[in-house]
């Protein structure tokens, strides 16, 4: 099976370097893609949710068109290779969980590794599931509110309260009982 090749170094020029990494997102964001049957976000078409903090999620960046900035990517500490992209306008959804330890490579060779799994068969090592998910309002735009604690500016939406005065996230003192 061959691959987009310039998409390929487009994620690669984004990521600064190959690594079997950012093949994982390369592929599970073109896998759902296809699945779905659309092309790349313009806007905040798609929302693509990851599993990881791992090298693949800046694949799923290019490939998919979803970031943190465009509010259309979420990021779970799951600890997965996994990635989900959803459309808003169908309301489905694509869930890509890759383990390429399925694959018969030389866990230590990576290039070849990384060349595997841009070209196996997905089903080698790849469990594509469809799903249906509540999908996240667009981004909103909210008015900006100063802390009184350190006098930086930060969205209404993130403000706390605190002994009366409005504090951001890194000047709340957050109460916690341990229950």
């Amino acid at each position: 099976m061959g691959y987009d090749k310039k998409l390929w170094q487009e994620a690669v020029a984004f990521h600064g370097h190959s690594c079997p990494g950012l093949a994982i997102g390369f592929r599970a964001a073109v896998l759902a893609l296809e699945k779905l049957g659309v092309d790349r976000a313009e806007d905040e078409e798609l929302v693509a949710i990851v599993e990881t903090d791992a090298c693949s999620v800046d694949a799923i960046q290019v490939i998919a068109g979803c970031s943190i900035g465009k509010g259309n990517l979420l990021y779970k500490n799951h600890g997965k290779q996994a990635f989900t992209i959803g459309n808003r306008k169908t309301g489905r959804g694509v869930r890509v969980y890759v383990d390429p330890s399925q694959l018969p490579v030389d866990r230590d060779d990576r290039e070849a590794r990384r060349e595997m799994i841009l070209s196996a068969p997905a089903e080698d090592f790849c469990k594509i599931e469809n799903v249906s998910l509540p999908l996240p309002e667009e981004a909103r735009i909210f008015l900006s509110v100063e802390c009184e604690s350190c006098g930086e500016k930060l969205s209404e939406a993130r403000a706390r309260l605190e002994d009366g005065k409005i504090v951001c996230l890194a000047c709340f003192h957050d109460y916690q009982r341990g229950w």
